[in-house]
């Protein structure tokens, strides 16, 4: 069974954040996590089970900052295949005999390209291209595109990942809410019913939303349904646990799992199809969606 064809079944629950975790296990900040999937490999299987076994149908790689772009930064660029590949072996080893669907992620290139920044167009296309074949080589059931606020960029990762041959391609956008509080738009302005058409009209076969500053449960269920009125694809949606208040120099999120969870039957509602959980989520919140799924 392919993805699209379970979610005509039945909403799927995706997983929780990474760098919660990557940061709760030690890393450091600003430290390269994705370089864990071929130094402690151990860690980054732990922490896909533990979403297994808190329910997650749903599990994304992690190779959010594993581009070349990325990880030239941390001295890594030779590694770029090994660690994409890890990171789809290490969330397929996860799910062990259960049946799970496994999405290669790549997240945004950090950077600005011309004529905006300094970076080339053709070096991003080549970071991107090269991430993207690596994931669907490695066998990923999807590539998810993840956090993008301009479509130049997201466009980019989308026809990378149409070369590599990518079974199911995700497009996932990070809004911010105004400043008025009355709207939202990614950084470069990009209003959902924008980035749902783009997706749809640039080859994306699930419209996505994650991350974001304070867009928490209530803003994902109205931009997931912005989205279903401007395009026909399904939607994924992945708010973040809350909104980030800083602690001891640290960003941390605190809102209780049982009112993050509350959420999730707007979510349906609004027309979501997968489920999951973006910055400062855990297992707990994810075995507290799964308790909600099949009330609904």
């Amino acid at each position: 069974m392919t993805l699209l064809e379970a979610i005509q079944q039945k909403v799927l629950l995706g997983d929780g954040a990474m760098g919660t975790q990557l940061q709760a296990a030690g890393l450091e900040p600003g430290g390269c996590g994705e370089i864990w999937n071929i130094e402690r490999p151990d860690v980054i299987l732990a922490i896909e089970k533990a979403y297994v076994e808190a329910g997650s149908d749903v599990l994304i790689s992690n190779t959010f900052g594993a581009s070349r772009i990325m990880l030239a930064r941390h001295g890594y660029e030779s590694k770029v295949r090994e660690i994409n590949r890890a990171g789809v072996r290490i969330a397929r080893e996860a799910f062990g005999d259960k049946q799970g669907f496994v999405l290669g992620d790549i997240g945004p290139f950090g950077g600005l390209m011309e004529p905006h920044g300094e970076v080339p167009e053709s070096t991003v296309r080549e970071a991107f291209d090269e991430q993207a074949q690596a994931l669907v080589d490695a066998g990923a059931d999807a590539i998810i595109i993840e956090t993008m606020t301009a479509l130049e960029e997201l466009g980019i990762a989308i026809e990378a990942a149409r070369k590599a041959g990518a079974p199911l391609i995700i497009g996932s956008v990070a809004f911010d809410v105004t400043t008025n509080g009355k709207d939202v738009r990614t950084m470069m302005g990009i209003s959902p019913e924008k980035a749902a058409k783009f997706l749809e009209e640039n080859g994306a076969h699930i419209a996505a939303l994650n991350c974001g500053a304070g867009v928490d449960m209530v803003w994902a269920a109205r931009i997931a349904a912005r989205y279903r009125e401007a395009c026909s694809l399904p939607v994924m949606a992945q708010p973040n646990a809350g909104l980030p208040v800083l602690e001891k120099m640290k960003v941390v999120y605190k809102q209780d799992p049982d009112e993050f969870a509350a959420g999730v039957p707007a979510l349906i509602e609004s027309g979501v199809r997968i489920i999951g959980a973006c910055c400062g989520s855990t297992p707990l919140n994810i075995r507290k969606f799964r308790e909600i799924l099949p009330a609904l």
